[in-house]
């Protein structure tokens, strides 16, 4: 779940553009021909991505890198505790609209624990004393409700999304506790800018492995953002997808039944072949080799 600043001018202005890009999406009818069913606006998707890449290449990446190398790890880790334990208030909230109480209240617990033990949760005591860390967002809750993903969508500085997944943000951006914080925009703005580099310099190794072994970088960005999604929706338990039965289960065919007679042929031809490898091997030193070569 993302910590965002409040819904300052600037904010709504955004949440509003979302929205409508979206309904403008849904309605729009241009698609890829043998594309993903799930991306039915790759074009756009696409040149979004190559903007994105460009940014984070000539802007996000460098800051991020000079991030990790000036700070120390321990202090990263307690700026990353920082933002976590803020975001377990509405994981609490969301893990209670989807109907599970039990991990809401562990939720909670967490919070009150590194909030006052953890120091304002600079310290994570609660995973220390067994309290899973969950992650949920209004996106999953949506999906637990039953919304469907909708076209898959690449927005301009924020990445991959889903129609559904899009309005989830702007519901969390609603409900982002940092507004509890201050209602000094200046103050908010800081406090997302400190947390969105903090989480792109933890992504610094693994986008790179991502790239370097993905033949489309887009589309293995896509893939893994929908098995991301999906894991976390299922709480990294993801149902099985059916298989199709094998052909001729339902209806048999009759060629596909074998012969009696065959059967019967093959038998008396394994037997005699047996006869003559035991036969074999009482004769020769060797014949053990040669019948384990026949058995292949």
């Amino acid at each position: 779940m993302l910590v965002v600043p409040a819904l300052t001018g600037s904010m709504r202005m955004l949440a509003r553009t979302l929205v409508v890009a979206a309904f403008w999406l849904l309605a729009g009818c241009a698609t890829v021909q043998n594309g993903d069913s799930r991306d039915p606006y790759e074009s756009w998707n696409r040149a979004v991505f190559d903007f994105n890449e460009g940014f984070d290449e000539a802007v996000a990446k460098p800051i991020a890198t000079a991030y990790r190398d000036l700070l120390p790890y321990e202090i990263r880790v307690r700026v990353r505790n920082f933002f976590a334990n803020i975001q377990d208030l509405m994981i609490g909230v969301n893990n209670l609209l989807q109907g599970k109480p039990a991990e809401a209240w562990s939720d909670w617990t967490r919070f009150v624990i590194n909030s006052s033990v953890g120091i304002l949760g600079l310290h994570d005591i609660a995973s220390e004393a067994g309290l899973e860390k969950h992650n949920e967002d209004f996106g999953q809750t949506f999906a637990v409700w039953g919304a469907d993903d909708g076209p898959y969508l690449v927005w301009p500085f924020l990445g991959a999304g889903t129609v559904r997944d899009s309005f989830g943000f702007v519901a969390d951006v609603a409900a982002a506790p940092t507004r509890w914080v201050t209602n000094d925009a200046a103050v908010q703005w800081g406090l997302w800018g400190v947390y969105a580099v903090n989480e792109r310099a933890d992504l610094l190794d693994a986008k790179t492995i991502l790239d370097e072994s993905a033949i489309d970088r887009y589309v293995a960005r896509r893939d893994f953002y929908y098995q991301h999604r999906h894991d976390l929706i299922f709480d990294g338990a993801p149902p099985r997808s059916p298989r199709e039965p094998p052909p001729g289960r339902d209806e048999p065919r009759s060629e596909a039944l074998p012969d009696p007679n065959a059967l019967a042929a093959q038998s008396t031809a394994s037997s005699t072949k047996a006869e003559r490898i035991v036969a074999g091997a009482v004769s020769t030193d060797d014949a053990p080799f040669a019948a384990s070569g026949d058995a292949l």
